[in-house]
């Protein structure tokens, strides 16, 4: 609970204080690639000592489509779905599921209906939604991740999927007036929180078979990610990366360093490095300050790249903020950044989206 908490926490915080899109709405996904899978980093020239590299990189999907995992699921309906409402868990009955709109802050229920293979059902999306396949859907999010309910009820969708992160929330439950019905699914920023919603989400669908194999497909992919950047990355803790993850907004103003329990520490353990924010203990997001920023003195930043871009670049962010300047990463101007819609994205794109960013921290000059 306490877990879940701090998480829903971190996306409403992002939600109240941004402002702005994280995303431009009108952007269009990636293409969708050859769906052929890139070289093991293990078989790239990877640097010899990562703490040494210079310059920042960016870690792209190779391919930023998602395959289902099966073509035509079996599905058994009605169904009843449980609900984590606000006031408490409620039995929501589904029985038709062919006009759905799911929606969350990282775009990972869009992403996982589209993995157990019900992307046709799909109507609209938020702006974090962002993969092929799903560009010409109407978004129904506004602003900082605020929901139109207007948009959803033109729609006319027969269900709505969501976990909390995006609202008001009460806007969302209202929709229950007008007789759509509406699940919301706990999810969890962590790899194991991408299988459980995949078995969250086929059980809203009546399709346990395919949450079952897409959670198992999951996870087998992350292990093998895992055990292909264990083999590069430094044995000794001390020569590991020290990294921290800072979530950027300069049009806004809003500069947060994102701590244990918001889903940036999985991926730096994950990358392999010290996650310095769990070391300090520092838990959900914090506002950044010099005295916060000096006291982690990270190796390498990770960050979102519409981040970055809004603070004017590597330069215009250590020419505002002079406290991440004299970090090692600010002297080293070692910044990794990844999509907005993709690097916390936890869902069946989760070992891409680990593999991506390893590449770009261990191999940024690997072709």
């Amino acid at each position: 609970m306490r877990r879940r908490l701090l998480v829903v926490a971190v996306a409403t915080a992002v939600t109240l204080l941004v402002g702005c899109a994280a995303h431009d709405p009108s952007a269009s996904p990636a293409p969708a690639g050859s769906a052929a899978q890139p070289r093991p980093i293990s078989d790239l020239d990877v640097l010899e000592d990562p703490r040494s590299y210079e310059g920042p990189s960016t870690a792209v999907l190779p391919d930023a489509a998602i395959v289902p995992v099966v073509d035509e699921p079996a599905q058994s309906l009605p169904t009843t779905a449980l609900s984590h409402d606000l006031g408490g868990v409620s039995e929501v009955t589904v029985d038709d599921t062919s006009r759905v709109v799911a929606m969350d802050l990282a775009g990972s229920l869009a992403a996982t209906v589209w993995g157990l293979g019900f992307g046709d059902s799909l109507v609209g999306r938020d702006v974090s939604t962002v993969f092929p396949g799903v560009e010409d859907l109407p978004v129904v999010t506004t602003g900082g991740h605020t929901v139109s309910s207007e948009a959803v009820i033109a729609l006319r969708p027969t269900l709505v999927i969501t976990d909390g992160s995006i609202g008001p929330r009460d806007v969302v439950e209202q929709l229950r007036d007008v007789g759509i019905p509406v699940v919301f699914v706990e999810n969890e920023a962590s790899f194991a929180g991408a299988q459980q919603l995949a078995r969250d989400v086929a059980a809203v669908f009546g399709a346990p078979a395919a949450g079952e194999a897409l959670a198992v497909r999951i996870g087998d992919e992350v292990d093998r990610a895992r055990a292909d950047i264990a083999a590069v990355t430094p044995v000794s803790d001390a020569d590991r990366l020290r990294m921290v993850f800072l979530y950027l907004r300069g049009t806004a103003g809003v500069y947060y360093l994102f701590g244990e329990e918001s889903g940036a520490d999985e991926i730096i353990r994950a990358l392999g490095g010290v996650d310095v924010a769990g070391e300090l203990g520092w838990d959900g997001m914090r506002p950044l300050t010099d005295e916060a920023m000096v006291a982690a003195n990270p190796d390498l930043i990770l960050v979102m790249s519409g981040g970055i871009e809004s603070v004017g670049g590597v330069d215009g962010l250590l020419a505002s903020k002079p406290a991440i300047a004299i970090t090692t990463a600010g002297a080293h101007r070692r910044f990794v950044d990844m999509a907005d819609g993709q690097i916390l994205s936890f869902g069946p794109r989760s070992a891409e989206v680990l593999e991506a960013l390893a590449r770009a921290v261990y191999a940024p000059t690997a072709s």
